[in-house]
């Protein structure tokens, strides 16, 4: 099929879409909007700048060939940053496919989905689904314990105060970090090649890193003598053999080691049913109430999981800028 028949095709899905319509890109998860559509190329808007942008016809074309001269699907990544906008658009023919879990972009026969995202309802009331997981748990009951007490002054706070808002911070950093690695090994599935992947709240980028342990202690030395490094200059205490010899000595740990103390605070213990009760009646609250009360509620919710998930996200090794092009 000649890309000019592609073309067409195209350009007739995009002048069908709704103005409310928004799409999102492949591998940064940028959102835009169509706002123009000409014969010699697409103008589109990024929701969170603003920023207009035209795609050109004879980019889409290239594109399109790559496509065409892979049997297996064209990769993404392999495309300037700033082309990201492309099959996203691309998507949008029936004929074009984004596969995100392999990263390519392929042409087939059969009816196809896009990334162009489902336009939600306005003025309905949309149904929340209780997740089960006990990170939402311990935040639905910290949000309730933050409310409830004054949370800039805690050198005025009752000692239970303190001590429930520390198991339920406790608690919540504990499970997030739970939830956080189930969510991390997912991710490194769609990463591809360091490169920064955006949401929302964030970035994250795929890295790696180095852990070492040595070889066993006759290898190592043979080796470091064979490069002219003599035993006694690598040849240290092991802690773990100096432990042994004070469990046959009459020596004590301070004979051997600087010892200095510190004092921490530690949870100790957590009541569970005093905690399923009080979060069985949030959730009896917060299903009975109607109207304005409860959306403010479940914003305060959605707010402490953005809060936990901004606390616990991935710290990328490096700092990333998002590159713009005007024409």
């Amino acid at each position: 099929m000649a890309f000019s028949v592609s073309w067409n095709t195209l350009l007739e899905e995009l002048d069908e879409l709704p103005e409310s319509a928004t799409l999102i890109t492949p591998l940064s998860h940028k959102r835009f909007s169509i706002t123009d559509v000409q014969q010699q190329r697409v103008i589109i808007e990024f929701d969170e700048t603003d920023e207009q942008r035209p795609l050109q016809r004879d980019q889409f074309e290239t594109l399109y060939r790559r496509i065409s001269d892979e049997s297996d699907g064209f990769e993404i990544d392999r495309l300037p940053p700033d082309a990201d906008p492309y099959p996203a658009v691309l998507s949008l023919h029936p004929r074009f496919e984004i596969d995100e879990d392999r990263g390519v972009i392929i042409k087939t026969e059969e009816p196809t989905t896009s990334q162009l995202l489902e336009e939600e309802a306005t003025g309905e009331s949309v149904d929340r689904t209780e997740p089960d997981l006990d990170v939402y748990a311990d935040a639905l009951l910290l949000v309730d314990a933050l409310e409830r007490h004054d949370v800039d002054a805690f050198e005025e706070s009752e000692t239970d105060t303190l001590v429930n808002l520390y198991t339920l911070l406790s608690d919540v950093q504990r499970n997030a970090d739970e939830l956080r690695k189930d969510v991390a090994d997912v991710l490194l599935t769609r990463l591809h090649h360091d490169r920064p992947v955006a949401g929302p709240f964030g970035a994250v980028q795929r890295t790696t890193r180095r852990n070492r342990s040595l070889k066993d202690d006759e290898e190592v030395l043979e080796t470091l003598e064979a490069a002219g490094i003599e035993r006694e200059r690598v040849l240290g205490v092991d802690r773990s053999k100096v432990d042994d010899a004070l469990d046959v000595t009459e020596l004590s740990e301070s004979d051997v080691y600087e010892i200095e103390e510190g004092e921490y605070v530690r949870k100790a213990e957590v009541d569970e049913e005093r905690k399923e009760t009080r979060l069985q009646g949030l959730k009896d609250q917060l299903a009975a109430t109607d109207g304005e009360k409860v959306s403010e509620l479940r914003e305060e919710i959605e707010e402490l999981e953005a809060r936990i998930q901004e606390l616990t996200e991935f710290e990328p090794g490096s700092s990333y800028h998002t590159r713009s092009t005007s024409g």
